[in-house]
């Protein structure tokens, strides 16, 4: 009988298979994204000194309170915004875009457009 993988298995070995080639350094952090059935999650990472310099979730009630839902397109979008914005503070202008092994689609991409609308560059 022929086994299959389950889809949360795989992504992680997409996202293994994705770091190989991918780090954060200081002058050019890497924004990694998850995502989960009810939330979304976005975190700027510098991979030298291993520390999460920014981070933006709908878990934050400044964002989910602005929101109807937390896991659709909307809730992406303003996370992403906010991410931005908060790196924008810290001084970073450019990152390394980390999906997380999730397809570059819906709810990741709507995050990624929002945050290079608000200033970040990837």
């Amino acid at each position: 009988m022929v086994s299959k993988q389950s889809r949360s298995a795989i992504r992680v070995k997409k996202h293994n298979r994705m770091r190989k080639n991918l780090a954060g350094t200081a002058a050019r952090p890497r924004l990694s994204v998850f995502r989960s059935e009810k939330h979304i999650y976005a975190q700027i990472i510098d991979d030298q000194t291993g520390n999460t310099l920014v981070a933006a979730s709908t878990v934050e009630k400044a964002i989910a309170s602005k929101l109807e839902g937390t896991s659709n397109v909307a809730a992406a979008e303003a996370v992403g915004t906010a991410i931005a914005e908060k790196a924008k503070a810290k001084g970073i202008e450019e990152v390394v875009f980390d999906r997380g092994g999730f397809l570059y689609h819906g709810r990741v991409k709507a995050l990624a457009d929002a945050a290079r609308e608000a200033g970040l560059q990837f």
